[in-house]
């Protein structure tokens, strides 16, 4: 096999992350050995500000794609939304089993479910700290704790190779659901000689610890005593451990708990099935909670990122239909903000301070712990699986850096920190690039996935920042117009609207009188003399530059 070029042996262990270096979320890497490859996990990221139309990204699959025949299944992980949120979009582009432990296995399958191809995927189902082959390869999962039932490291054994791709993790002793991470397996695997550790850096440069939930969980009763009007919790609905410290807190404060959005109901069904929130009591729904005290009652809901469409968002501007706040009720973010979101929820917070609610963040009091490793963990992790190779990802760059320093500190013989699309070959002792392949973000558009860098997404942003000019131009058997243009500005002139029609009508008939009769009969003559006379006179007028569109209807046309 070649890629790029380069000719690839059957037995190279290759490491080819496809998306989650250099970038927070759209996790997607591949493992080559023996001529098949196998995909650890297949996440999302979400558009921002700069990509107008745009809320989901998923990884370009183009490359593993093209080696199909070879693909023997997709490995999970965890639950999260940037470890699985792929999945329904490129399965179809893929079509390998997809392995994953029972919890996470629920998540993918309601997704499955929604796509509807659920019955034409090969779901199978792995228990936490389990050994599996998936052909070449010897797999074997290591559970860790993270902010999501059954998180695991991955051990991927290739002959005399072995990875420890660490997946999502850090250290909490008292992690609410869940058991600790297993410490005995993590030396058990250090025994046998690691030659790379990929590693999650997502918090690497953050000093000390992460912090235990046990330990959240009581700072958040000791907060929900304070106050005597309604309380409000916006976190991430995947972070089941979170909405157990939430009701446990509660129930010390002698107050019920709503859940307000879909996808924490979705959660909370899918904990319960797999065995975890069995000791918390019933959640309530939001039609609910009009009939109790304010001070009876705490709302955990969805939006802490600022999301549109989330429930705070429409609580904040006040047309959510079933829940309200005002002034002396309290919203907790139980969140860490995603790098990209500051402004989302800035806005939302601004909104709810004007109605009067308190906003308390991490800032302010011990809200949240994060589910990433800091410093000292990760110091931990190096120290204990002493592998030959640092291969930081699942950070932007920044944070592999801040890994890779750890790396040095801990005397790691070998760094490397890659980038989306590196082909690395892997082998005791030594890491390097040896080819670089195809590994862009497309977008979610609707019903399709086009390019993040199409001229679509280009298109959108020159509209959103410049506005457009269309018009239709009639032109008779001479060439000339039979009547006057018909233009439409949109998002051009603000409150001159009416004078700019007619100004690039005026200027579209004077444009035209100028080409000669055979210059008239050529479509592409007038429509180019015509957008490149608006284009000018919107910088010198308006110092614009908009989309131009320009319609030619001929009425001499001869059968």
């Amino acid at each position: 096999m070649e890629i790029e070029g380069i000719k690839i042996n059957d037995n190279d262990l290759i490491f080819v992350p496809l998306g989650g270096s250099n970038e927070i979320g759209m996790n997607m890497n591949l493992y080559h050995f023996s001529g098949k490859w196998i995909i650890v996990d297949l996440g999302i990221s979400f558009g921002d500000d700069t990509m107008p139309g745009v809320d989901v990204l998923v990884p370009d699959p183009s490359f593993i794609e093209a080696q199909r025949e070879n693909l023997l299944g997709i490995v999970v992980t965890h639950g999260h939304e940037d470890h699985i949120g792929a999945i329904p979009y490129l399965w179809e582009r893929l079509g390998c089993p997809i392995f994953s432990t029972p919890f996470t296995a629920s998540l993918i399958r309601r997704k499955l479910v929604e796509k509807g191809i659920l019955e034409r995927v090969k779901l199978v189902e792995i228990n936490p700290s389990s050994k599996f082959e998936v052909g070449p390869f010897k797999l074997e999962l290591i559970s860790l704790t993270h902010s999501i039932p059954e998180p695991n490291g991955l051990v991927v054994e290739c002959g005399e190779q072995i990875i420890w791709h660490t997946g999502d993790w850090k250290l909490d002793p008292d992690p609410q659901v869940g058991q600790p991470g297993d410490m005995e397996a993590l030396k058990s695997l250090a025994s046998r000689g690691v030659t790379a550790m990929v590693s999650d850096s997502t918090n690497a440069h953050m000093a000390g610890t992460t912090g235990s939930e046990g330990a959240l969980l009581s700072s958040l009763e000791t907060l929900f005593s304070q106050y005597r009007k309604k309380i409000g919790v916006a976190c991430f609905a995947s972070n089941v451990a979170r909405l157990r410290s939430i009701a446990m807190a509660a129930k010390k404060n002698d107050r019920h708990v709503a859940l307000v959005g879909r996808s924490l109901w979705r959660m909370y069904e899918v904990a319960k099935e797999n065995g975890y929130l069995l000791d918390v009591p019933d959640f309530i729904s939001e039609k609910d909670v009009g009939f109790l005290p304010d001070d009876k009652v705490v709302i955990i809901c969805t939006g802490s990122q600022g999301e549109p469409r989330a429930a705070l968002s429409r609580i904040a501007d006040d047309s959510h239909p079933e829940i309200s706040l005002a002034g002396g009720d309290v919203v907790i973010f139980s969140s860490r903000e995603i790098p990209g979101n500051e402004k989302a929820i800035s806005r939302v917070q601004n909104k709810l301070l004007d109605r009067g609610v308190k906003i308390i963040t991490e800032q302010d009091h011990h809200v949240h712990v994060s589910g990433h490793p800091a410093h000292d963990e990760v110091v931990f992790m190096y120290q204990t699986i002493k592998p030959d190779i640092a291969i930081p990802v699942h950070g932007e760059k920044k944070h592999l850096r801040a890994n890779a320093s750890i790396a040095k500190l801990c005397q790691i013989p070998q760094i490397l920190m890659p980038d989306n699309g590196n082909v690395i070959r892997l082998c005791s002792g030594r890491a390097e690039v040896i080819a670089d392949v195809k590994a862009d973000a497309l977008v979610v558009d609707g019903k399709q996935l086009i390019p993040l860098a199409s001229q679509t997404i280009k298109d959108r942003n020159k509209l959103l920042h410049n506005g457009s000019i269309f018009s239709s131009i009639i032109l008779g058997s001479n060439g000339s117009c039979d009547g006057p243009p018909v233009v439409t500005c949109l998002g051009v002139g603000a409150g001159i609207q009416v004078a700019l029609d007619q100004q690039v009508e005026a200027l579209m008939s004077d444009e035209i009188e100028t080409l000669s009769p055979a210059e008239r009969s050529l479509d592409e003559n007038v429509i180019n003399a015509c957008t490149k006379a608006i284009k000018r006179f919107c910088r010198r007028q308006l110092g614009k530059n908009p989309t131009i569109l320009i319609h030619i209807i001929r009425t001499d046309l001869e059968e």
